[in-house]
């Protein structure tokens, strides 16, 4: 048992760090062939890098080397090893990626088009980054000072973090055209609404709450005959304030419709309340069913 057990932490962090290497290069990528060679404005220690680049000449990948080893070791001064070890891979990693990916030829013109190099620029940055986070790592760069001056000052991260890439955007602006600096601005936001969906993507599942009085036949067709795991929960109804039992049940989205069905066939007037819920935890889902 402790052998199998062993042998599936291996498996987990072996197929954690394959994910984490896999976002930095997706995020490489759509950095490389869709935000650099359109000029479009990025936030992060990627922006900072183009900033420096269109200032001084020196690479981009150079440029975000430096920043993300001195930040790497800021890190590890203030939040400690722990800390370190979550974004050690992509602080060496990622500029790895774009120094290779930039010498491959033709890579850096896939498209002129501006909203084009948007959108997929948007997508991947946002793709790679939710891969990262959602091994519970993080990509480095600039989302390390926010998370210092949240332990030291107890700033929230979120105001330090929008006021970081707005700074690293006004930098760009400088040297940007108009509509660069717009679609620039529309990529942070498509690329944090991937990054959202990214992080809770096969996690999503769908709660329903049903209250009616033919609750023991509920439970019945979705416990034996739908295969579903449910909950009774002792609830009183409000008007006549009487007791009973409500069945509560956790299942997929493809499910839903033919527990819908099962539940209005039995109960026709049952009160169902749905609820999409982002992730859940516990037997059946993160831990094997048993059945006795």
């Amino acid at each position: 048992e402790k052998k199998r057990r062993e042998e599936k932490m291996n498996r987990t962090l072996i197929k954690k760090l394959i994910l984490i290497l896999l976002g930095n290069f997706i995020l490489a990528f759509g950095v490389n062939c869709f935000m650099v060679s359109t000029g479009i404005i990025m936030g992060g220690a990627t922006g900072i890098g183009l900033a420096v680049n269109k200032f001084t000449g020196i690479n981009l990948s150079y440029v975000v080397w430096v920043l993300n080893f001195i930040l790497f070791f800021l890190g590890l001064f203030f939040m400690g090893k722990a800390f370190a070890m979550s974004i050690i891979l992509s602080t060496f990693f990622y500029p790895l990626c774009l120094n290779v990916l930039e010498r491959i030829p033709g890579i850096m013109h896939l498209t002129d088009n501006l909203l084009l190099a948007d959108i997929y620029g948007g997508v991947l940055v946002g793709l790679g980054i939710g891969l990262v986070v959602r091994q519970g790592a993080s990509t480095g760069g600039l989302d390390i000072p926010p998370l210092i001056m949240q332990k030291k000052f107890g700033i929230p991260v979120g105001i330090s973090l929008y006021v970081c890439d707005f700074t690293v955007l006004v930098m760009q602006a400088f040297f940007s055209t108009s509509d660069q600096v717009l679609y620039g601005i529309l990529n942070v936001f498509l690329s944090s609404m991937v990054v959202n969906y990214v992080t809770v993507m096969g996690e999503r599942k769908v709660q329903l709450l049903v209250i009616s009085d033919k609750y023991e036949e509920i439970r019945k067709e979705l416990l034996t005959d739908m295969d579903l795991g449910v909950t009774l929960v002792h609830v009183e109804t409000g008007y006549m304030r009487q007791e009973q039992m409500a069945v509560l049940c956790v299942t997929t989205a493809r499910k839903l419709y033919g527990a819908n069905l099962a539940i209005q066939t039995i109960d026709p007037r049952a009160f169902i309340s749905i609820t999409n819920i982002s992730e859940v935890r516990g037997r059946g889902f993160t831990l094997e069913r048993k059945y006795k």
